[in-house]
């Protein structure tokens, strides 16, 4: 089965819909941390990625259904004087794993980084989730380190409450 994956159109109410449903999938799902997200967070993500010309969504269909999504965000690298994009979200429902979904988003988020002339892609992954973990690899990605020497990077978190 090769999936239909293409850019979701954030104006589009079905793309809206699909990219809904599947944050909700993927939050409920344990790797994504096995919580309901809010209502009014889920009304918000569409509009909100919407407003950032920085962000660009993928959506994975089979058989006119949406099966899998990423999200992603372009950054900057100081380094190289180019846009980093960043894989925020990737997931695919649980029904459809195994069947080379997420290679085929894999596949369309590099190409629409070339496009970008993005110089690399990053992403985060759970360190128990062995299953992302080779899918990534197959792909190429491998753990961040300037000097080995030093040590591979951390990905670290400071939640913030909203602002005052």
């Amino acid at each position: 089965m090769t999936p239909n994956v293409g850019l979701a159109d954030y104006q589009n109410l079905a793309h809206a819909q699909a990219l809904r449903d599947l944050l909700a999938a993927y939050a409920a799902d344990p790797m994504g941390g096995g919580k309901a997200l809010e209502a009014t967070v889920l009304d918000r993500v569409v509009p909100a990625l919407a407003a950032r010309a920085e962000a660009f969504s993928l959506l994975a269909w089979s058989d006119g259904q949406a099966v899998g999504f990423a999200n992603c965000f372009e950054g900057f690298s100081t380094f190289a004087a180019r846009p980093v994009v960043n894989i925020h979200d990737l997931a695919v429902l649980p029904a459809f794993r195994g069947r080379g979904i997420s290679q085929a988003l894999l596949a369309a988020i590099e190409q629409e980084a070339h496009r970008r002339n993005a110089c690399k892609l990053t992403l985060e992954v759970l360190s128990h989730n062995h299953i992302a973990q080779a899918a990534y690899t197959r792909w190429g990605f491998k753990g961040y380190a300037l000097d080995p020497s030093a040590g591979h990077a951390l990905f670290w978190e400071k939640p913030l409450t909203s602002a005052p």
